[in-house]
């Protein structure tokens, strides 16, 4: 899974608030790849996906770098870092999607990784 677990939530995609069923939020939601195949993806967003990594754990600062695609080609990128003991992010991008897939990423990272030994 991109996110390294399946996610569930609301979509935010429209202004109403809007719970996907489970077979779209796997399929699509969860996958990346929604232009086209679901009705309210919006048209004028170029991102298709966004993929992270975690560069760098230590010294209680994860690196999270990540890759927007379009197309199935890199179209942005960049990079966050969170914080273990605060929980939270020391650096914000003021774009409340990279950061919340990058906070569920880091929060699927940590399930499997809870401290660096």
């Amino acid at each position: 899974m991109p996110l390294g677990d399946t996610w569930r939530g609301a979509c935010k995609a429209e202004a109403d608030s809007f719970v996907p069923e489970n077979s779209v939020l796997s399929e699509l939601c969860n996958m990346g790849y929604a232009r086209g195949r679901c009705p309210r993806y919006p048209q004028a967003d170029a991102r298709d996906a966004i993929r992270f990594l975690i560069a760098r754990d230590r010294d209680q600062l994860i690196r999270i770098e990540y890759v927007v695609e379009h197309d199935h080609l890199p179209y942005g990128y960049g990079a966050l870092q969170y914080h273990r003991a605060s929980g939270a992010l020391v650096s914000t991008l003021g774009d409340a999607v990279i950061e919340r897939q990058a906070l569920a990423y880091v929060t699927s990272y940590l399930r499997r990784k809870p401290a660096v030994g």
